[in-house]
């Protein structure tokens, strides 16, 4: 591969070579868009930063299997987001003019807002029953700077979430589903796992999940990975982790540059016993993280802290 030569941006742009990308990489400009063949090699590891979202865009993008959300646009229209569509297409406008765009698919830029976008602005555009099915490879201009979902969206607006049993949701309620269509929504059908969303006040982005043998609590959280996990090793330190009887903490992972705690459940309760024990930890994560400013970790938390990030994996 050649080597990127860096270039002076547009003097109308107002953004000098050694300040940080506009796009949210973390690079700085003359590094990324300001470089020639643009940046379309750029991994922006926290993609939905700056939104109030965030986190429920991390979790539909994950692992809500069968979920719709109406996008928070800055503009005039409707476009509804949805964790998958049939043949997991980028974008879909159906016969009935409703759009939508999905959020669990194949990705050809390293800037997953970036592609969302770009989706978004293709259905807005679409004639009804035009369908999007990847979102293509580009090649930034020179000095310009891709449309991001923070550039299309309220970032001060969350999302509703309506989770669904099924895919119904993808047809029209007087259209029968035929052909390619059909098989895919009986292939997605069968691959869901019944998943319910936490309602407690106070706990947001928190999904309950059966798994089969066993159920889980994965819950998105905001804050920093250290700060968070040095809060999870307080309350482990005072055994205060669990959800109570029947629960186990199980670990974390991390997707898009954020921290999933993830508890192990007793799949015989139903995911409304679930609400006040996680609005209690809620309340415990959040006494525990202020109490980090003026109380250092102890030895016997830090050796908690270590164990804690010894069970983390990386999904994104």
């Amino acid at each position: 591969m050649s080597k990127r030569t860096a270039t002076k941006p547009p003097a109308d742009t107002g953004i000098k070579p050694r300040q940080p990308c506009p796009c949210g990489s973390g690079k700085r400009y003359k590094a990324c868009h300001g470089a020639a063949g643009g940046a379309a090699d750029v991994i922006v590891t926290r993609p939905f930063e700056g939104l109030a979202a965030e986190c429920e865009l991390v979790a539909l993008r994950e692992f809500v299997p069968s979920a719709t959300a109406r996008l928070p646009l800055r503009e005039e229209g409707e476009v509804t987001l949805a964790t998958v569509l049939p043949m997991a297409a980028a974008a879909l406008r159906r016969n009935d003019d409703k759009s939508f765009v999905g959020l669990q698919v194949q990705t050809h830029s390293g800037d997953i807002s970036r592609d969302l976008a770009r989706a978004v602005e293709w259905v807005r555009a679409a004639e009804p029953g035009q369908s999007l099915s990847v979102v293509g490879p580009e090649t930034a201009e020179v000095g310009t700077v891709p449309t991001r979902l923070q550039d299309l969206l309220d970032p001060d607006a969350g999302l509703e979430v309506e989770l669904h049993p099924d895919f119904s949701w993808w047809l029209p309620e007087d259209v029968e589903p035929t052909g390619e269509v059909a098989l895919s929504l009986e292939r997605a059908n069968a691959a869901i796992m019944p998943t319910d969303r936490l309602t407690a006040e106070g706990v947001r982005s928190a999904y309950w999940v059966d798994a089969g043998e066993k159920a889980h609590l994965r819950w998105v959280r905001p804050e920093p990975e250290e700060q968070l996990l040095a809060a999870l090793a307080r309350l482990s330190a005072r055994g205060e982790l669990s959800l109570g009887e029947d629960s186990r903490y199980a670990g974390s992972f991390r997707a898009h540059g954020l921290l999933v705690p993830v508890w192990d459940l007793d799949r015989e309760k139903h995911a409304r016993e679930w609400d006040e024990p996680a609005a209690a930890m809620g309340r415990r994560l959040t006494e525990a993280l202020a109490s980090l400013d003026d109380e250092p970790l102890n030895a016997a938390e830090r050796r908690a802290r270590d164990g804690l990030r010894g069970r983390q994996v990386t999904i994104r």
